[in-house]
């Protein structure tokens, strides 16, 4: 008789370091357990050893599914029907799953207009209630923390502790993986959940001495949605990278606490870099990753290869890694969740004849 594959999902590896008990149901899509990618072109570039986390091959395409495994899960203990949360696309997509997988009602709240078409495809698809709110993703945030105190839904945004306690497995795995910390991690800041949960998975190993060192944090935004950069929080954050424009982080004190101990940094790219890393990651590393995800890689451009060097506050950052440092960048979402965006790469394909010489001779004149 063929064995059946048992649930390989964070919880289940990372139980002890988790807040379930035998109590608590897990409801699991196999998350997490993502590839460390080597980056070649890029350690080349840097003159280091570079490593992409590509969260997108999580059940839902993002980072997201480690959180809500958890937060689902003690939702599911605590009986709980209905969950709620804002998005800006990512989490709507992920706890529409996972609420699917636990019998549980969903409802997301979202910005008209400004969620990529591949996730709102996928909420839908989950069974979700979707409801388009004319404002932005920090109106929809304030809505849901109001609506979640009347005790009809559990709000599963990343205010919801149990989402960063499962995020933070992301930097067991490194840790795992490599034999210890990066030197310097490197990710996307939006509503700063994750630089929050990484800081925390990498201190905790430190804690009980699964690691010996521990990163420099460095966060990047868009830089039409900088609050953090700027330290001040933004009313109309403006980008195309749709999973970052938030003006009014929610983890804005774990954020700025895991850059100020780590001796990190903020730092910010525009959206026309935003675009140009994105086609330069997948051409060059193979890595289609949305636009969001690739604001690490937008900077390491800036920083190593443009005359706009001069413009990023974290520079200094790289003078004081050791030489050849390991360094790894969280790719946070999958390129098929915003295609939409990456159309501006398309151009029509070469035409010919159906025949072998008439193919030929076009790629040969292209």
């Amino acid at each position: 008789m063929q064995k059946i594959r048992g649930d390989f999902g964070v919880i289940n590896r990372y139980r002890e370091y988790l807040p379930v008990s035998e109590a608590t149901p897990i409801i699991s899509l196999s998350e997490g357990s993502t590839p460390l990618i080597h980056a070649p072109t890029l350690s080349e570039m840097v003159q280091g050893n570079i490593y992409l986390k590509y969260e997108g091959l999580n059940p839902t395409c993002s980072f997201k599914d480690r959180g809500m495994t958890v937060a689902i899960s003690k939702a599911a203990e605590h009986s709980a029907k209905a969950v709620l949360c804002a998005s800006t696309g990512n989490t709507s997509a992920s706890a529409a799953a996972y609420a699917a997988r636990a019998g549980m009602q969903c409802v997301v709240i979202l910005p008209a207009g400004r969620i990529a078409g591949g996730k709102m495809v996928q909420a839908y698809l989950y069974g979700a209630t979707v409801v388009a709110i004319k404002g932005n993703f920090d109106d929809a945030l304030r809505i849901v923390q109001k609506l979640g105190e009347r005790g009809d839904f559990v709000v599963v945004n990343s205010t919801n502790p149990y989402r960063l306690e499962g995020q933070k497995t992301a930097a067991f795995e490194i840790i795992e993986e490599l034999g210890k910390a990066p030197d310097l991690h490197i990710l996307p800041v939006g509503n700063a959940g994750n630089i929050t949960a990484y800081w925390k998975g990498y201190r905790e190993f430190y804690d009980v001495g699964r690691s010996y060192n521990l990163p420099i944090m460095l966060g990047v935004q868009a830089s039409g949605a900088a609050p953090l950069y700027h330290g001040a929080p933004m009313d109309h954050p403006e980008t195309l990278a749709t999973a970052i424009r938030i003006g009014q982080p929610a983890s804005w004190n774990g954020a700025v606490g895991a850059v100020k101990e780590s001796l990190g940094e903020f730092d910010m790219v525009t959206d026309e870099e935003i675009l140009a890393a994105q086609k330069w990651l997948a051409s060059k590393e193979g890595v289609f990753a949305e636009p969001a995800s690739v604001v690490p890689v937008a900077l390491l451009l800036k920083i190593f290869q443009s005359e706009d060097h001069h413009l990023c506050r974290s520079k200094t950052i790289f003078s004081k890694l050791p030489l050849h440092p390991t360094i790894v960048l969280t790719i946070t979402g999958h390129g098929l969740k915003d295609p939409e965006t990456a159309s501006h790469t398309l151009s029509e394909p070469l035409q010919a004849e159906a025949t072998e010489e008439a193919v030929l001779n076009v790629i040969q004149g292209s």
